[in-house]
Order: C-alpha cells, then structure tokens, then sequence
C-alpha cells in the first residue's frame, strides 16, 4: 500500500498541537471565571497584524458576545432603541434582531447596554439599562417572555443615573438571576415568573458569581456600597460587607479562592482578600496593589492578574504582595486561554501576555480599533469577539495556521 503524504499545512497544525474549540455562553464563560479551556492558538500570526475574519456594527454599548453553536449574541442602542442580534460567527453575518426602546443615555460616555446576554438551553436572556429583562427563542429572536424590573432613577445626581442595570443575567439551575438590587432577584427561566426578589437597594455594575461555600451554593457581587452574598436556592441574604467607591463605581465581579473571595475595586478602594470558612466574611488583608477601574482579575496557578489602572499586574493570591507589574499600557479588561492573557485595551488594541508570576511577557500586540473599548474579549473555536463602545465589532482568527 502506497504511504500518503500529509499536506505541509495541515502537519503544521498537528506539530502545533489541538485545539479545544469550546462554547462562550455567558459573560465570562460557563465556568464564570474568565477562563477558557481551548489551547493550540496561533497568537503572534493572529494577533499581531491581527487576523481579521469580519468587522460588524451593533449600535453603541459595552456589551460583551455569548457565543453558543457558532452564533454570537450581543446588544447595543441605535436610535433609542435597544438590539439584541444574533450574528453567524464565521461570517458576521445577521441571523436575527429584536428591539425595544430604550434611551441610549450617554452621561460621561457612549451610552447604551451593557449587560452581556446569556445563552441557554435554546434560549437567550437579556437585560436593559433600565430593567428590561427579556427571554428570546436563540433561532429566531422570538419573544418567550418578558419582565420589568423598577428601572434606576435617571436625576443626573442618583448614583444609578451613569450606567444603569450594568450585571449580566445568571442562568443558574431553573432560575435567571439578576443583579438589579442590593441582593438581587430571580426568575424562573421558562416561564419568566418572579422566583424571590430581595427589594430595591443600590446596584453596582458587578454580575453574581456563583460558587459552593461551606457545602452550600451561594452568589456573590459586588452592589453600590457593599460586597453581597444570598443563598442561590431562593435568594436568601448571608452577609453583607462596606465597600465604598468613588461614585459608587463598583463593576468588577467577585473572585472564588477556594473558602476565600477576592475582591477589588478602582476609584480610591483597592483590594482585599476575605475568608468565608467562619460564615461572616473576615478580612485576610486589604492593600491597593490592584485597583481594578471596571475589568475583573483572572485567576490562574496561585496568582490573581489584572489592570491596575493602566498597569498589567500580577498578585500572589495568598499574601496580597504585587509579584509584578508592567509599564503603563492603557485600561483593558482580560481574558485567559492557554496560559495567555488576552486583553482588550480600552484605547482599541489588542495585547497577549504570558500569564507568568515571574514577570511580564508580551507575546503578541495589534491595533483593531480606534476609539474607546470597555468590553471585555470572547473566544470560542479559536475566534476572538472584540467591541467598541461605539459599536465596532471585529471578530480575530486566532486558530492555528
């Protein structure tokens, strides 16, 4: 039997090893940490000029892309009306859109939404700036039920008025949880009916984090004033802890080490480290060696890595003491694959760095747009998702060559 000879590039890609291809379907993945599991990935090829695949306009907003079965969902406002569109991830091309009015509301920025849809079981659920909730058909954009949380005030002087419901839905068991007051509230996620509702409070712009606490689920934020914990099994509240910002800018999410949770904050706050093993939350330390602005930390191998303010950094996890930080580079918001942290900065570029504690490491750098960026990347099956506030959307092949 004759040998067959391989072609030279389809080698290439075996020698380089598999890529995991793997759904996004929430905001920050279906772990909720930031993380995904694919590996193989061409960075320096795809990043460094960067590899485009499509470019796309979505309206004004900071949404960020659930990408489920190779359709990608986001939102953004055009003439004062919210669109959720469902577009091919190959192509860009629009499968579907549905809208409602909505204010663009742009105080001291764009404007527009900023809750990431989730995707699940055939169903896409979505949350406007004003308390729209919507569950949609993820075929075809068709309305299966809607609800109407009480909106933010809109006085320029409330602190709800600068970006409204910013937290992304939670699908979690049979309920949808929503980050709409201090301890947020549930519904059911076939029938829309209100599960529990923990009342009006100050919002943050932090999504739940759910994660097991003392052989118990519990979720977790960060709203106005106060780091949150409720049961995830009917919404009772466990603890509540101060956490005062400037302006009230609490937006990024909440990070589980185990029987501890790390929590950060820019705007003057900085960040700390609490132990839940007791019940009530004890502070293990607290210092300013990472101000996070609005993008959260990943957590990888011991060390916790993120923007502090224009800086790259790296935390030891356990003592709190700054393992390294880069020169300025810009705002950005992380996302980690392969040991890489990929970074969208909020100046339009684009920035991949080895998530190493022994110091920063560029591995590829590209510039994809040339206005304000405050969302934070999506990969799945080897494609990043990247948006402008303005709307811009590019989609970067990242898959090995």
């Amino acid at each position: 039997m004759p040998r067959t000879r391989l072609p030279r590039a389809l080698l290439l890609c075996l020698l380089a090893g598999p890529l995991t291809a793997a759904d996004w379907p929430c905001w920050r993945g279906a772990n909720h940490d930031g993380q995904s599991p694919e590996t193989g990935l061409d960075w320096v090829g795809g990043v460094g000029t960067p590899r485009i695949l499509w470019r796309a306009q979505v309206g004004r907003g900071s949404s960020a892309f659930a990408v489920v079965k190779k359709r990608a969902y986001t939102l953004g406002n055009e003439n004062e009306e919210d669109v959720v569109r469902c577009l091919d991830a190959e192509s860009g091309e629009t499968r579907w859109t549905f809208r409602y009015p909505c204010a663009l509301f742009p105080l001291s920025y764009e404007g527009g939404p900023s809750a990431t849809p989730a995707v699940s079981a055939g169903k896409v659920y979505t949350l406007g700036k004003f308390g729209q909730a919507y569950c949609l058909d993820a075929a075809d954009g068709k309305v299966l039920w809607t609800h109407r949380f009480a909106p933010p005030a809109t006085n320029s002087n409330d602190y709800r008025a600068w970006w409204g419901f910013a937290g992304s839905p939670l699908v979690l068991d049979r309920q949808v949880i929503y980050p709409v007051g201090t301890f947020a509230a549930a519904l059911d996620r076939d029938s829309g009916k209100l599960l529990w509702d923990n009342g009006e409070g100050r919002p943050g712009y932090s999504t739940p984090v759910p994660f097991m606490s003392r052989g118990e689920q519990i979720i977790s934020f960060v709203s106005g004033h106060e780091v949150v914990a409720a049961k995830a099994a009917g919404g009772a509240p466990l603890w509540r802890l101060p956490w005062r910002t400037t302006w009230d800018m609490n937006a990024s999410d909440v990070v589980p080490v185990g029987e501890k949770l790390f929590v950060s904050s820019g705007h003057g706050m900085g960040c700390a480290l609490l132990d839940l093993s007791g019940g009530e939350p004890k502070e293990l330390w607290r210092n300013k060696n990472l101000r996070t602005e609005y993008a959260t930390a990943v957590r990888w191998k011991g060390s916790l890595y993120a923007f502090d303010i224009r800086k790259l950094a790296c935390l030891d996890e356990a003592s709190g003491e700054a393992r390294w930080k880069s020169d300025d580079l810009d705002f950005g918001a992380l996302t980690l694959a392969d040991g890489k942290l990929v970074a969208q900065l909020e100046k339009g570029g684009l920035l991949v760095a080895e998530a190493d504690p022994a110091g920063f490491k560029l591995v590829a750098r590209g510039e994809v747009f040339t206005n304000r960026s405050w969302t934070v990347p999506t990969l799945s099956d080897g494609r990043l998702f990247l948006r402008s506030a303005r709307g811009d959307v590019a989609c970067v092949d990242v898959r090995p060559r």
